[in-house]
């Protein structure tokens, strides 16, 4: 299988990817309560500078997916099918991720929770049916 790939870290990033080999989920906040991923120099809304590195508490709803049935990546061939999904945080910022489940068991709207993975080196944030274990 070839190698997952793996995140550009930046000074900007690094705080999000450092978090998540530390077992958390980071999102940033302005110091106008404005939250967000992925990280940024400076907040989406206002612009401000200010901010800080926040842990979320895991829980998301599901918004959207898809899922490919095709690899465009040799890395995802043996994975097939998989999803690719746009979660809402309980705070408010929206990630994509995947969601570990069966095709058919995600919804809109669909309560989920954190699970931090290992790929290679680096830690990817996922997330599974809230109160359920893992299929994937």
């Amino acid at each position: 299988m070839a190698d997952f790939p793996q995140p550009d870290i930046t000074d900007t990033n690094r705080p999000f990817w450092e978090g998540l080999d530390a077992g958390r989920l980071l999102f940033q906040q302005c110091d106008q309560g404005h939250r967000w991923l992925p990280a940024r120099d400076f907040c989406p809304d206002c612009l401000s500078s200010t901010f800080e590195f926040v842990p979320a508490s895991g829980l998301a709803r599901v918004l959207s997916w898809v899922v490919y049935r095709t690899a465009f990546n040799d890395a995802f061939k043996d994975r097939l099918p998989y999803n690719v999904a746009l979660v809402e945080l309980e705070e408010g910022p929206r990630m994509m991720t995947n969601v570990l489940c069966a095709p058919d068991a995600l919804a809109a709207d669909l309560p989920v929770e954190l699970v931090i993975q290992k790929e290679d080196t680096c830690s990817v944030a996922r997330f599974q049916p809230a109160g359920r274990k893992a299929e994937a």
